[in-house]
């Protein structure tokens, strides 16, 4: 019985600090060998024991590996948020001198400034994409027309 709460305790940590399913495999053969010799110590067999071992064993592994496969394709992803994932994003001016302006990006007003692409001067309504960010502030660049569909 304790082979089995420790086989799940343990696998049930794999979900939280992701060991690369090192963790999970031996949680679910902590359980497998907990079924076989508390199924077995109940008088049903040895034969009954080991098949509802090797039964629990390959569903746990199909589901660590389900798992791992999950989280290694996860970490392949394009970041989405954060300074990473605002990059690339078209935004409007809103005002604008030479040295820098604002800008309106996602529903944010964002504090801007030329990037060194940019060659010449930018005005209030103009698209921009953003090519950096730079603490809070964008460094931003006209959009291209091919940018804009």
């Amino acid at each position: 019985m304790t082979l089995l709460v420790v086989g799940a305790v343990v696998a049930v940590a794999e979900a939280h600090y992701p060991t690369h399913g090192i963790a999970g495999g031996v949680g679910v053969a902590l359980i497998a060998v907990g079924a076989v010799l508390a199924i077995s110590g109940l008088g049903a067999g040895i034969v009954l024991g080991l098949l509802t071992g090797t039964t629990l064993a390959a569903v746990g592994a199909g589901a660590v590996t389900l798992s791992v496969k999950k989280g290694v394709a996860a970490r392949h992803r394009r970041v989405r948020t954060g300074a990473e994932g605002i990059v690339g994003h078209i935004g409007v001016v809103r005002n604008w001198t030479d040295a820098g302006g604002s800008v309106a990006l996602d529903g944010s007003l964002w504090r801007a400034r030329p990037s060194s692409l940019q060659e010449d001067a930018l005005h209030a309504g103009d698209e921009v994409v953003v090519e950096r960010l730079n603490g809070l502030t964008l460094c931003v660049r006209r959009a291209e027309e091919w940018e804009l569909l």
